[in-house]
């Protein structure tokens, strides 16, 4: 039996690190921030694979190449408990409009549903018109009413170095 299409969504391997730390950086330049990504090819090798491991990932491939990922993690909810966090869903712009992001997206919130979450989240800028249609699309929910804090490394040494 031969498949149909091109596409292969997949669990990715250590293998698989430095084209999925090439989306990273992508992504990163297409928000506007190229110059933050600080995660090398060896800490997601680390992070991903290690003995603590602590985010999964499913990728795409179109024909045999490496064209998209969902890089997403197990939170905890208290009063949903387990729940499943989408941190990124990439896909490279010359493969848009495939299903790719659909695909990977779809992996996700099926490993969701068979661990049972009470939820799966993600965040979007407020300023991604495409993303924010492809997830209405999805039938999504958007909410307006919470916003994200943050203390980033820096940020984190200051404070504790003030407390």
């Amino acid at each position: 039996m031969t498949n149909s299409t091109p596409l292969t969504i997949r669990v990715a391997t250590l293998q698989d690190m430095p084209a999925v730390h090439a989306l990273i950086v992508e992504l990163a330049v297409y928000e506007r921030a190229g110059d933050e990504v600080d995660t090398t090819v060896e800490q997601l090798m680390y992070d991903g694979f290690g003995p603590n491991r602590i985010f999964e990932l499913f990728v795409s491939e179109w024909e045999g190449t490496l064209v998209g990922m969902a890089l997403w993690y197990t939170k905890y909810s208290t009063w949903k408990g387990k729940c499943g966090f989408l941190e990124d869903l990439v896909v490279r712009d010359s493969h848009r409009g495939k299903g790719i992001g659909r695909a990977l997206f779809n992996a996700v919130a099926q490993a969701c549903v068979e661990r049972d979450f009470g939820r799966m989240e993600w965040q979007v800028l407020d300023w991604n018109e495409p993303a924010i249609g492809f997830y209405k699309k999805l039938g999504a929910e958007l909410d307006p009413e919470w916003l994200n804090g943050k203390l980033t490394r820096v940020g984190l040494q200051a404070f504790i170095a003030e407390s």
